[in-house]
């Protein structure tokens, strides 16, 4: 991992967790998906409705999901020489959309190839995804063009 990347992490986790929110009971999301602390789909079968689940536990969560995000972004891509804050972008895309989500920006992936990361952010604005969550694809879209 590149220094460089080592120093965003902080960074991009809070970024992340503000992108969220943060709930300590389950709740809906905008895909109207089981969800629980900072974006966590309750995809194990032990969340009960209603119930408030502690911070500490939900914050241990939010890391495995972290580490998950960040090794399925490198597998991404993985070959590409990316500016570290466009790898951020990517981690927070794959935490979001999950990596067969994000592996389907074709030309997001076409353009990142070629390190033109103007072309690559306003491909995520060309996106179901920009019309789901709106301000934060253009956030990180914005992000992703400062990388030039």
């Amino acid at each position: 991992m590149k220094l460089a990347l080592m120093d965003e992490i902080a960074s991009i986790k809070k970024r992340i967790k503000e992108h969220e929110g943060f709930r300590n009971v389950c709740y809906k999301d905008s895909l109207g998906k089981q969800t629980i602390g900072w974006g966590h789909l309750c995809i194990e079968d032990y969340w009960v409705e209603g119930k408030e689940y502690a911070t500490p536990m939900l914050n241990d969560i939010f890391e495995e999901d972290f580490i998950r995000a960040f090794t399925n972004a490198n597998r991404l891509t993985k070959g590409l020489d990316l500016n570290p804050k466009a790898q951020g972008v990517i981690i927070e895309m794959v935490f979001q959309l999950g990596i067969g989500g994000v592996s389907k920006f074709k030309k997001m992936w076409k353009a990142l190839e070629k390190l033109d990361y103007v072309t690559a952010a306003d491909e995520m604005l060309n996106s179901k995804w920009h019309s789901q969550t709106k301000t934060r694809c253009e956030e990180l879209s914005a992000i992703m063009e400062s990388c030039t």
